[in-house]
């Protein structure tokens, strides 16, 4: 097997994976602020590293994958206010929901899934830290991080002290030592949430949360950060900040991984365009699958287009797929790993665009199989190879009968009854009523496909 190779944001190239502790890996991928239904933007990172996960799982004894859950947010207290309903009653719904969606995308939960109003004692104590230290001051009800305090604050994103005055989306104040300062506590009104703290009450600013969250359940330095291109600035570069100073300039992560912007029709996704889209939507009108195929279809530091019709083509791919293993169901698969060839494609940068290439190759040589004892082997390469990305996670009878939500055509007992009445009228000979079911049926989307087994359906 080969090395396993990270292109790592902070150094801007690839590098060989050096686990802190080979048997034993840390992973942290920030999560959803859970507000509202999750969109695409917020599926992509979830695949992805989902894949890193699986990959990792395979090479190393042991894989802790974290993922928060940001439970406090000015936007969830804005959507509170609007609604009317309980911040609890929001973010418990959301979360469920966002859970919901992700399982149908066949992601694994992370081993741990903090909450951010689980932790608040960890980010008083750490922002006590920093201001201990210097980097951090109060002022106003707030504690604030002294970004000029930091030399070398700006590596991740490389943007320089003059670029983060002039550029930076930050709160200007007049309480604020330099514009770029960034808040760690901010006060609370009587009808916001808010906890008590050395400053008064108030609550966390979105950054210290993830550095208090990391270090609670992956220690000081842990292997690999993840999220999407968009955190790089300013929530990871804050992150770093918060955490190196705090702790003696001990890295926070060795490696920090990105995935790219996500745009839909090759433009940026926005409630303006009406081209936003959330997994919730779509998954009522193409099974889960398809949809991770549709965000896993471009290498994952690359910017992806998505679009109605990607969605199909990644449906199409995937029934393929099932037909290939629909067809060779006799030939019984013993379980194997993943072929060599497709985790060297995945150990590289986590090349899935590769992977899924080698998945092409497979079910090639196993539709040109003619004999069991030569599809067998072929059978199980294909179902550790759709494993190790995701796919192939349920029987092909099950994937050609899912139906979408809006679907009002005949039920899975008035298909059958259909086919037995349409192989009655064949041996009967009267191909003239047979051929009419089968018309009938297409015309209602529903596929028939006579074989050497018999005839199989599937919803077109």
């Amino acid at each position: 097997m080969s090395d396993l190779t990270i292109h790592n944001t902070l150094s801007r190239q690839k590098e060989k994976f050096e686990p802190i502790d080979p048997t034993h890996i840390g992973m942290y991928v920030c999560g959803p602020t859970v507000y509202d239904f999750a969109h695409l933007g917020n599926a992509r990172p979830v695949v992805v590293f989902d894949t890193l996960y699986r990959l990792l799982k395979r090479r190393y004894p042991r894989v802790t994958y974290v993922r928060n859950i940001t439970d406090i947010d000015d936007k969830i207290i804005a959507k509170a206010k609007n609604s009317g309903e309980a911040i609890d009653t929001i973010t418990q719904r959301t979360t469920q929901a966002f859970h919901e969606d992700m399982a149908a995308l066949n992601t694994l939960p992370p081993d741990i899934e903090p909450l951010c109003t689980q932790h608040i004692p960890q980010m008083i104590a750490l922002i006590g830290t920093l201001i201990a230290k210097g980097f951090a001051y109060a002022a106003k009800g707030h504690v604030l991080f002294n970004v000029p305090s930091m030399k070398n604050y700006g590596e991740l994103s490389r943007r320089s002290h003059d670029e983060l005055e002039a550029g930076a989306r930050v709160e200007i104040a007049p309480y604020k030592k330099d514009p770029s300062d960034f808040v760690l506590w901010k006060p609370s009104a009587k009808d916001q949430p808010g906890w008590d703290s050395p400053w008064g009450r108030g609550r966390p600013g979105w950054h210290i949360e993830c550095s208090a969250m990391a270090k609670q359940h992956l220690g000081v330095t842990f292997d690999i950060h993840g999220g999407g291109l968009d955190l790089i600035f300013p929530h990871h570069e804050n992150e770093i900040a918060q955490s190196r100073c705090a702790h003696d300039g001990a890295p926070l992560a060795n490696y920090w991984m990105h995935n790219g912007f996500l745009t839909v029709n090759n433009d940026k996704m926005s409630k303006s365009l009406k081209n936003f889209y959330t997994v919730r939507e779509l998954l009522a009108t193409a099974p889960g699958e398809a949809l991770r195929l549709a965000l896993l279809s471009g290498h994952y530091r690359q910017p992806i287009d998505f679009s109605i019709e990607s969605l199909q083509n990644a449906k199409a791919t995937l029934d393929k797929w099932y037909g290939a293993l629909r067809s060779t169901a006799a030939a019984r698969a013993e379980s194997a790993p993943p072929p060599p060839a497709l985790e060297d494609a995945l150990s590289d940068d986590l090349n899935i665009p590769l992977a899924i290439a080698h998945i092409h190759e497979i079910v090639s040589a196993l539709n040109r199989a003619a004999a069991p004892e030569e599809q067998a082997p072929l059978r199980a390469q294909l179902l550790a190879s759709g494993e190790a990305l995701g796919f192939l996670q349920q029987s092909p009878e099950a994937w050609f009968r899912w139906c979408p939500a809006t679907c009002d055509g005949p039920t899975d007992a008035e298909i059958e009854t259909q086919i037995a009445a349409r192989l009655a009228a064949r041996q009967a000979k009267n191909y003239p009523e047979s051929d009419r079911i089968r018309d009938s049926l297409a015309a209602q989307g529903v596929i028939l496909e006579d074989g050497a087994g018999g005839t199989t359906w599937r919803r077109g």
